[in-house]
């Protein structure tokens, strides 16, 4: 067995020796092979250092790809030989043992990018020589001229022994010389090629100008014009050229003969047009890829009034957990077979499929009807993905969701369009997957909106923003206001106010909950100091904070309470802490460990919610709470008195048990005075709604807590 190269320099050497390897044998260099190894050693250093970045540099790719020229890698297949050894070995000789899916994603990036660099680098050497070989054409014009006047031998020698295609005409566009190199060029002998007219060289790829510029010159207008044409050979190939023709005039100044040179530009093109599909189709499937992709949305967008388009954005469901259970490379098999079969659904003018990357695809189908059309388009691409795929002997089954948007051309930006659909797509993946949904310019609008509020969530807490207002609790059986729900809202600079239920979902998503809700309780808890300060008459008021599921499993919960608490200067009892039933469903020991810290210290547990979730009563026992806050939900028949028997009888059973507990019952959305007598009969403790007051600030519970105090 052959050894592994010790190290990272002794891998980055045999990178670099397998590439010299590949590429020695297609250069033009006069160096030897471990002269070209050497020369491209410092070119895969910075290729691996380019792979392990910290963020891709697609300058330093294309960077790479023209250093390529520099080194006498002009031939296309040095090229092709160079992004074969990148795509096979630069991760595994180079990768440094990082994320091996990121690192061949930087390496496919890098491959494009020196490309790229390659092609541009190429065709400014190209263009150098055509400035050389024209001016070389130019004064062999001059010389040809002259020898047609003084030197029948002098011409003979320019003409046959340049490099590039020359040929004579008169101005009928009869044939009268040509050289060899032009024969070659064509394929075709002298006695095939003399006697010919100019004008039987029509192609269907002829620029709309070159026959006219033809008939300029040779009626004497103009005196020369250059452009790229094709050429039909014999054999069937086509010869592409870049044609420069010029006109010859007597020694009295009147036209003669019509000189054409001709540079070979074949295969040159031929690169150009391997560069740029290399560039626009994706390497794993061989589908169109998102740059691609994009030019082609960009025209229909761009398209003449009627036109339409319809677009499908497609998502595979579940496809990371086949990665990670069956390897990227089962993965990769799974794509190609997906991108064929979508390939297959997308067959009528004007239809396309592309991979934008990852798991996600795009059709698109362009016309007058795509309303029915792009409809017909997701319903064949969801049956197409209903035949299990088999890949390394297992049959998976493969489903996605769609996101469809589908418009008259013009109206929108390629951006606006594909952000739509990205939108509904994951729209219909929440929605469960295996399914497409129409775009909604409301729901785009919502998901606009929460992606902007969850930008502008960490400056809001900075800037200040918050602020909370409070609800007060009222004790059913003396009606004195006995503590508060401390209720957060954001001041939107946009938006204005805006309750919890548009944030903390967001909050709890990016992880900032744990910050706004530290702070709220801080805020929270120096209020509750403030009313027992300037309120004792009122009696001790509690301040009740909720706490989410998110702030529920951080670390650091416990301390910060302790912290806050004692920087206040205010006891634990005067602090609650609510919980809802559905985060405590099914808790183990860890997560409730530090709930029972704090009950242990004072701090008043509330189970909020309750009866939403599907918790057995029994376990009430072994949860450190001390309230039980019923849900809204029991109040909505007690509006009318007498409430229904059955609703009664259930919120008197849990009343019961929580008593039976030691537990205290809080109910909510209390909004009239039927429902609060109802609830002060069957046995409720404190209640909150608006019937006693709407959430506002602490002044207001103020007023109330003296009210209440003086009678």
């Amino acid at each position: 067995m052959i050894a592994e190269p010790d190290g990272p320099e002794g891998r980055l050497r045999r990178f670099a020796t397998i590439w010299s390897r590949a590429v020695f044998p297609v250069t033009t260099t006069s160096s030897t092979r471990p002269e070209f190894e050497e020369q491209l050693l410092p070119l895969a250093r910075r290729l691996s250092e380019a792979l392990r970045a910290r963020t891709f540099d697609a300058d330093e790719g294309r960077a790479l790809g023209a250093a390529l020229v520099t080194v006498h890698c002009t031939d296309p297949e040095a090229l092709s030989r160079t992004l074969d050894c990148v795509d096979a070995y630069l991760v595994l000789y180079c990768g440094g043992g990082g994320d091996q899916e990121d690192l061949r994603v930087r390496a496919s990036r890098l491959q494009h990018a020196m490309a790229a660099g390659f092609a541009s680098a190429l065709r400014e050497r190209t263009l150098a020589e055509q400035e050389a070989i024209s001016a070389a054409a130019l004064k062999a014009q001059g010389v040809v001229a002259q020898a047609l006047h003084a030197s029948e031998a002098r011409f003979r020698a320019v003409f046959e022994g340049a490099a590039i295609g020359i040929g004579m005409a008169d101005l009928e566009g009869n044939i009268l010389q040509v050289n060899e190199a032009l024969l070659r060029m064509f394929g075709l002998n002298e006695q095939m090629m003399r006697g010919r007219n100019v004008m039987e060289w029509t192609h269907p790829e002829d620029a709309p100008q070159t026959w006219t510029l033809y008939d300029e010159l040779v009626r004497g207008e103009r005196e020369h014009y250059h452009l790229e044409k094709a050429f039909s050979r014999p054999d069937g190939t086509v010869l592409w050229t870049n044609l420069t023709v010029s006109l010859l005039r007597d020694a009295d100044g009147n036209p003669q003969y019509q000189l054409a040179l001709m540079e070979d530009t074949t295969e040159r093109r031929l690169l150009n047009l391997r560069l740029r599909y290399e560039a626009t189709h994706d390497a794993l499937t061989g589908l169109p890829n998102r740059t691609f992709f994009f030019e082609r949305l960009e025209k229909a967008l761009g398209a003449g009034a009627g036109q339409r388009f319809g677009l499908c954005y497609l998502d595979l469901d579940g496809f990371k957990t086949i990665n990670d259970s069956l390897g990227h490379a089962a993965g990769d098999r799974l794509l190609v077979e997906v991108a064929d079969r979508l390939q297959s659904c997308a067959t009528a003018p004007g239809e396309m499929v592309a991979r934008l990357g990852g798991d996600e695809f795009v059709a698109l189908t362009t016309g007058t009807d795509t309303e029915r059309e792009v409809d017909e388009l997701a319903s064949r691409i969801m049956h197409a993905l209903l035949a299990p795929i088999s890949v390394d002997g297992r049959e998976l089954t493969v489903r996605g969701s769609i996101g469809i948007v589908e418009g008259p051309a013009g109206e929108r930006s390629a951006a606006e369009v594909l952000r739509s659909a990205d939108i509904t797509m994951y729209r219909a993946k929440a929605s469960g997957g295996n399914r497409f949904e129409l775009a909604d310019e409301e729901a785009d609008a919502r998901a606009i909106t929460r992606h902007g509020l969850t930008t502008a969530l960490p400056t809001a807490l900075e800037r200040g923003e918050f602020f909370i207002e409070y609800q007060p609790l009222v004790h059913l059986g003396d009606g004195r206001v006995r503590g508060a729900e401390a209720l957060v809202r954001w001041l939107h600079p946009q938006h204005g106010v805006l309750g919890p239920d548009r944030f903390i979902p967001l909050a709890e998503h990016t992880g900032l909950i744990v910050p706004l809700g530290r702070w709220v309780l801080e805020q929270s808890v120096r209020q509750a100091r403030a009313w027992r300060e300037r309120h004792e008459e009122a009696g001790p008021l509690r301040i009740n904070v909720n706490l989410s599921p998110c702030q529920l499993t951080h670390p650091g919960l416990v301390q910060d309470t302790v912290d806050i608490l004692e920087r206040a200067g205010v006891e634990p009892d005067a602090l609650c802490l609510e919980v809802t039933e559905s985060a405590l469903i099914g808790a183990d020991d860890d997560l409730l460990k530090p709930l029972r810290r704090l009950a242990e210290m004072g701090v008043d547990i509330a189970l909020d919610d309750f009866g939403t979730g599907y918790s057995n009563l029994a376990n009430l026992r072994r949860l450190p709470v001390s309230v039980l806050k019923l849900d809204r939900s029991f109040t909505q028949s007690m509006q009318q008195f007498p409430a229904d028997p059955v609703d009664l009888r259930i919120v008197e059973g849990i009343v019961s048990l929580a008593h039976s507990l030691d537990l205290t019952v809080t109910v909510e959305g209390v909004e009239t005075g039927a429902q609060a007598e109802q609830l002060r009969i069957l046995g409720c403790d404190t209640a909150q709604g608006w019937y006693y007051a709407r959430p506002g600030p602490p002044e207001r519970l103020h007023e109330l807590a003296l009210v209440d105090a003086t009678g």
